[in-house]
């Protein structure tokens, strides 16, 4: 009975000044299958039948202290170690916050969006075609077939006689008529890149961006023309715009029309920007050729349409006062910084 106690004092002395490595020794020390607790065990043979269950009972003890005592010296210090760490890896939250650096949206992107937000809250379906087009969409079912003086309008990048990079988004429009002659009415917008050969400069780019859009159907008229395009530029520039027809020509329409808007800056007034007008050409329209209808297989005589055009690039640069188209596709940071929403 003294050696179980003396050995408790010992094992209990050990369990308080360990750390977390040495407690683990002292569990396997004392309390493992060859530790001293158990060897203990072995001295039951040499006691009297009525001293083996006091002795067995003191040796249970002394193993339940044990395990209690060393339960609770690794309780504590686990809770010391997260003490510790919690103090040395605090946050100051008085210190400054960052703020990440965020990209933004092209000017053109925002415009494309733009517009074909407005248009389909009313009701149109936006479209899209290969960028490397067929001479037979891009013109021949455009009512411009080989031969045409039309064709000399456009200086036109050909990859072989037959394929071309599109000179017009008309192409697409051409696809659509095609492919939902049977399916009237047709109410789609066109947007995407088109290629011409030209010279850049300032207000020109051998790439640029077009969006297109086609009505046809059952008693289409100038007037529905006039009222699409005025809600498009109130929407997009102005809510007290006006604009006016002027006579032009396209193939694909007829008839056709050059569209103005007055000056969004000073509001048909005169200024700079309309060079004293009160008048900004803005897109290309009319009513869509009868020739286009019956080549795509819709009867002109029972059906009519209206298409317009107008480019992104014009857009964007009215709209946030760029004087360079070149700006847009320099890729300048700097630029684009400053149309973050």
């Amino acid at each position: 009975m003294l050696n179980l106690e003396a050995l408790k004092n010992e094992a209990l002395q050990a369990v308080e000044k360990a750390d977390s490595k040495t407690l683990e020794e002292l569990r396997i020390e004392y309390l493992s299958k060859k530790g001293k607790i158990q060897g203990l065990m072995a001295q039951m043979r040499d006691l009297s039948a009525e001293e083996k269950p006091k002795f067995g009972q003191q040796v249970n003890d002394l193993k339940n202290a044990l395990s209690k005592a060393m339960d609770e010296k690794k309780a504590m210090l686990e809770q010391e170690a997260l003490n510790s760490q919690l103090a040395n890896e605090k946050l100051d939250i008085t210190l400054d916050a960052f703020t990440p650096r965020q990209g933004t949206l092209h000017p053109l992107t925002l415009v494309q969006q733009e517009i074909e937000d407005v248009f389909i809250g009313m009701g149109y379906n936006v479209a899209e075609g290969p960028e490397l087009e067929s001479d037979l969409y891009n013109f021949t079912k455009a009512n411009t077939p080989e031969g045409h003086p039309a064709r000399d309008m456009q200086d036109t990048f050909y990859v072989d006689p037959s394929h071309l990079l599109r000179s017009q988004t008309t192409a697409i429009q051409m696809r659509v008529l095609e492919a939902e002659a049977n399916d009237l009415p047709i109410k789609v917008i066109c947007p995407g890149k088109v290629y011409r050969r030209d010279d850049d400069d300032a207000t020109h780019s051998h790439q640029f961006t077009q969006c297109e859009g086609l009505v046809i159907g059952e008693n289409i008229t100038v007037a529905d023309l006039k009222g699409t395009l005025e809600l498009m530029v109130r929407e997009m520039f102005s809510k007290d715009a006006k604009i006016r027809f002027r006579p032009s020509y396209f193939p694909f329409t007829e008839p056709s029309f050059e569209v103005d808007m007055t000056c969004h800056i000073c509001h048909g007034k005169g200024c700079p920007t309309c060079k004293g007008t009160g008048w900004i050409e803005i897109l290309g329209s009319g009513m869509v050729h009868p020739n286009v209808l019956e080549m795509a297989g819709i009867d002109s005589k029972k059906y009519t349409g209206f298409a317009f055009g107008v480019g992104l690039e014009r857009v964007a640069m009215l709209k946030y006062g760029i004087t360079d188209i070149r700006d847009l596709y320099t890729n300048d940071i700097r630029f684009l910084d400053g149309f973050k929403r």
